[in-house]
């Protein structure tokens, strides 16, 4: 017997109420769970925390708080919850500064509805999306991170924790910006099997997310491996 699994629970913020309600419409037709919608950065907070969605639809230009922020402060108050920034900015700034804050990845407003619906699921399960061209300037900066001194409260622990031959084959890939789905190809095991790893190692290292994985990664060689 198969298991039927729940819809992806997923919450749109925009100001602009035409787009948010397109936004909205197209995944709530595609078969996700739409629990909320909100038009500014203060009802995005809130909402958020009262609806509990898997992933947050994030515009970066709100009214009464800025994007980034609320992509931190959902993040601080939920770190399983997912945010895909679909933003009209394409700058490398915003984009950047959109992942530091916790984004899982960043699509520009002129994709296409399938490709923001194929963007959501994949958030869903951890997996980066970024519009082509910009995934590469995010592993850039990645290595720029990792190149820089760790905070105190990082800098090493003597008995770091013992990651299997498998964790580590996985993480390296990670850290290669691989997705999920690449990493299950080239091991020959399936992608619940690399999600498991993932979180197994995330749980061993005590992290919180892939953009502090893939740090953790660089800072250690793993990614020239």
């Amino acid at each position: 017997m198969s298991e039927q699994r729940e819809p992806i629970r997923v919450m749109v913020v925009d100001d602009h109420p035409m787009w948010r309600d397109a936004v909205a419409r197209d995944l709530a037709e595609s078969g996700f769970d739409v629990v909320a919608t909100a038009g500014d950065g203060e009802q995005a907070v809130r909402r958020a925390k009262a609806a509990g969605p898997d992933v947050l639809v994030l515009d970066l230009n709100l009214p009464a708080k800025p994007g980034v922020q609320v992509c931190k402060e959902v993040v601080a108050a939920d770190p399983s919850l997912r945010v895909l920034v679909l933003s009209a900015s394409g700058e490398h700034a915003d984009v950047l500064e959109a992942v530091k804050s916790g984004a899982t990845g960043y699509l520009l407003k002129s994709a296409s509805t399938q490709e923001l619906l194929d963007a959501v699921r994949r958030t869903a399960v951890g997996d980066p999306v970024f519009t082509p061209g910009l995934a590469g300037l995010v592993l850039g900066e990645y290595r720029r991170l990792a190149a820089e001194p760790a905070p105190a409260t990082e800098a090493g622990a003597a008995d770091t924790p013992r990651l299997t031959d498998r964790e580590t084959e996985v993480l390296r890939l990670v850290a290669k910006g691989l997705s999920y789905k690449q990493i299950a190809e080239r091991l020959v095991i399936s992608h619940r099997t690399v999600q498991n790893h993932v979180q197994n190692t995330l749980g061993k290292l005590q992290l919180h997310n892939r953009v502090e994985l893939v740090r953790y990664a660089i800072e250690r060689g793993l990614d020239d491996e």
